[in-house]
């Protein structure tokens, strides 16, 4: 039988493949040769990361699941990690494939709100469950203002 765990991996799995689908390499060489700030000096880590948030993500859906499995309630709140993860996994699709850098900000904007609401839609659940969404809550507003530092480096990609 499978574990809830293994489902909510496999669904998140499931998510970034399908958002990965939408971009070509000629929208990941665009999204590669784009300029980005002199401070980013740790693109490297980015990665690195964005793995552990989605690791507390994957953590958080798992603590909620498991209080009331198979409830209406639990179900509207996979929805919304699944929901989250949809978002942030189309910032780089989307935003290299039409080319515009305001859109990866609408984008990384719109998970940071997406997971504020969940963080609070959560709270009644699990506390646990909360505090491993803050990663992403810390993140996210860094990774959309760095997307908006790009724009006045990169105007033909506004």
């Amino acid at each position: 039988m499978l574990k809830s765990w293994m489902v909510i991996a496999g669904v998140a799995v499931i998510v970034a493949i399908l958002a990965n689908t939408i971009s070509s390499p000629d929208d990941l060489r665009w999204f590669n040769r784009l300029q980005r700030p002199s401070w980013l000096t740790f693109e490297r880590l980015i990665p690195l990361i964005w793995t552990v948030i989605f690791v507390c993500g994957g953590w958080s859906a798992y603590i909620v699941w498991e209080a009331n499995p198979g409830t209406l309630n639990t179900w509207l709140l996979m929805g919304l990690y699944v929901l989250l993860e949809t978002v942030t996994m189309l910032y780089t699709s989307v935003m290299a494939k039409l080319r515009s850098l305001r859109v990866g900000a609408m984008i990384g904007a719109t998970g940071f709100f997406v997971c504020a609401f969940l963080a609070v839609a959560v709270f009644r659940v699990s506390s646990t469950a909360v505090w491993l969404l803050v990663p992403y809550l810390l993140w996210s507003p860094i990774g959309t203002y760095t997307t908006w530092a790009m724009i006045p480096l990169n105007p033909q990609d506004a």
